[in-house]
């Protein structure tokens, strides 16, 4: 198995081991860093002690970060080697989650056609491809229910770090808050446009984008 051949680094503690899952987990859900504050709250340490312990996966070659920004912490090619290695699942579980919903044809929504039942199957991946561009991540808030995207709705999005007028964008303001809004270019700075009138519009000189958004998941 990979596991026995696998070198782990020296004096890797319980603790960065945990850190470590928890800054992946948090990378492939949100598509963007935790702060500190946040890896603290998830495991119930305090900031200082999540600090030091990234500090010393820093050292370890684990964890790469860039001074002065609060969501900079990266897993290094080493770390993300080390986490699909310890994170093994079964393959049969993972055969079945990548087969998808089975697609029986099509419904109409306005004038009756004809049942015709069809063999298929329809998932994220194939409507939306399986790149690493591509990520998902759930909504929180009212303020895009002008645009029918609403609380607990997933949005599809494709990584990109440019957008134009217009666009509906998951974007990073200060190097801190995430998003969602409709992204338009304004002299010195970018607005992000609510759809909600209970929502002021966010003006920023410090705007990251970090992808459009591409489609939309909801359950009833």
């Amino acid at each position: 198995m990979l596991l026995k051949t696998l070198k782990l680094p020296e004096q890797l503690t319980p603790r960065q081991m945990q850190l470590l899952k928890a800054i992946a987990g948090f990378q492939n859900s949100q598509c963007y860093s935790p702060t500190i504050a946040e890896l603290a709250c998830e495991l119930g340490i305090s900031r200082s002690t999540v600090f030091e312990h990234i500090e010393e996966l820093r050292k370890k070659e684990l964890l790469q970060t860039s001074p002065g920004r609060a969501r900079s912490s990266k897993l290094t090619s080493k770390a993300i080697e080390l986490l699909s290695c310890l994170n093994e699942q079964n393959p049969g579980s993972d055969y079945q989650s990548q087969r998808g919903i089975p697609l029986a044809g099509r419904v109409a929504a306005g004038l009756p056609i004809e049942a015709v039942e069809n063999i298929e199957t329809l998932s994220l991946s194939s409507q939306f491809g399986t790149g690493d561009d591509i990520f998902a991540l759930e909504v929180t808030g009212e303020s895009m229910v002008g645009e029918d995207i609403r609380d607990g709705d997933f949005v599809i999005c494709k990584r990109t770090p440019t957008a134009r007028d217009g666009q509906l964008v998951v974007a990073i303001v200060d190097n801190e808050n995430a998003t969602l809004k409709r992204f338009y270019k304004e002299t010195g700075q970018a607005r992000l446009e609510p759809a909600n009138d209970d929502y002021e519009p966010i003006y920023s000189d410090n705007c990251r984008i970090e992808g459009v958004v591409v489609g939309l998941v909801r359950k009833l």
